[in-house]
């Protein structure tokens, strides 16, 4: 591995054309290689001020990422695969961007992720 570089503004807005994760979170081509290996994982901050979302998008083939925050959608409820591990655990595993990006694409090779979005009221 590289080591994770960010997407290039060409490619970030090439990430926005298309479905939405949350309609069609499966893989999809990475603007930057081509590769179908381009990946999403969202979660929802509990100790944000108000509704957040923060989405993590990576490519497992050239190692390209951009993180986002954004309002939370809402009524979006979606399935958290990290959710499991306590506090003190998430802290650790987010320490370092490249360990979180590989352990999110190993989450991914396992089938634990894409993650499953519905729309509850």
């Amino acid at each position: 591995m590289t080591g994770w570089s960010s997407f290039d503004g060409d490619q970030v807005a090439a990430l926005t054309q298309g479905a939405s994760f949350f309609a069609d979170p499966g893989e999809r081509d990475c603007p930057a290689c081509g590769q179908r290996r381009l990946r999403a994982y969202f979660t929802a901050p509990e100790n944000a001020k108000r509704p957040t979302l923060v989405s993590y998008v990576w490519c497992g083939g050239c190692d390209k990422f951009v993180g986002t925050r954004a309002r939370h959608p809402e009524g979006l409820i979606f399935s958290d695969p990290l959710a499991v591990l306590d506090a003190a655990e998430r802290r650790e595993l987010e320490r370092s961007l490249t360990g979180f990006l590989t352990h999110l694409d190993a989450l991914w090779d396992s089938g634990a992720l894409p993650q499953t979005f519905t729309a509850g009221r």
